[in-house]
């Protein structure tokens, strides 16, 4: 009787290039391509052909169908004091005929990055507010992303977004 069936360990030559302190929880190969891999750690994502991680708090979204892991990264859109203004990445799809807990994983730890997030009305359009955990540092990342048709340029949306960051920084430093 198998109660368990383990995972074999990822291949050194489909490794990527770990950190210091880092180390793979899950793996799976791309159907398209055994060859490429996409591997999860207590860092971030290895998507295949990467050259670099995508962390946790990088990911605005991860669905899994029960056979395509699509992800969407943040990309920033601007820098602003204490905060970033971030949009949607490319999303990017793989099928993963044998994903193992890659899936489960990759849910889990992009949820749990997110330490505070809240949605709010402005003057036009509106704004969700986000403070992620980021791997190997203290204190949360701040960011916002705007919903479609938010006229971010204007001089009340961005005033209205910095006192909207600024309650959240609040909220959350007196919790710890």
């Amino acid at each position: 009787m198998k109660l368990f069936r383990r995972r074999p360990s990822l291949p050194a030559g489909l490794r990527p290039p770990l950190g210091p302190e880092e180390r793979v929880v899950a793996w799976c190969t791309v159907a398209e391509s055994p060859e490429d891999v996409v591997v999860a750690t207590n860092h971030g994502l290895w998507l295949p052909s990467a050259v670099e991680r995508l962390g946790w708090h990088e990911i605005h979204k991860a669905a899994w169908s029960g056979r395509e892991l699509r992800i969407t990264p943040a990309e920033v859109a601007e820098e602003r004091d204490g905060y970033t203004v971030l949009v949607d990445g490319p999303v990017m799809s793989f099928l993963l005929l044998e994903p193992g807990e890659l899936p489960d994983q990759v849910r889990a730890r992009v949820t749990r990055s997110v330490a505070y997030t809240t949605h709010h009305p402005l003057p036009e359009g509106a704004v969700r507010v986000v403070g992620r955990r980021v791997s190997g540092r203290n204190g949360l990342s701040w960011a916002v992303r705007y919903d479609s048709g938010t006229p971010v340029e204007q001089p009340e949306v961005t005033e209205a977004t910095d006192d909207l960051v600024g309650v959240a920084r609040s909220a959350t430093e007196a919790v710890d």
